[in-house]
């Protein structure tokens, strides 16, 4: 399984904040399937990240299709070379 990071400006209309909850929900299944490493959204400049895991970039854009608030994005899939963090680390193994 691949890794790709996908970035997606956003525009909103009066019916856009009535979709969220439906959206999170879509969101948080993804999540709990280990499909969504990560989710985030910033209101300031409209944007959205998510890394996700999909065998290609047609798979990531038929999960980005199941969203209620695909039709408000525009955006862009890339194929992660390497994604590192805290989150991805084993935990510190510390002796009693």
């Amino acid at each position: 399984m691949k890794k790709f990071q996908v970035t997606i400006q956003f525009t909103m209309d009066e019916d856009f904040m009535s979709i969220v909850p439906e959206h999170r929900k879509y969101i948080d299944s993804l999540i709990d399937k280990n499909i969504i490493d990560q989710y985030a959204v910033t209101m300031e400049s409209r944007m959205i990240w998510i890394t996700i895991s999909a065998d290609n970039k047609k798979e990531v854009r038929q999960y980005l299709t199941g969203s209620p608030l695909y039709k408000y994005w525009t955006f862009e899939i890339d194929e992660l070379v390497v994604l590192d963090g805290l989150l991805h680390r084993l935990p510190a193994v510390r002796l009693n």
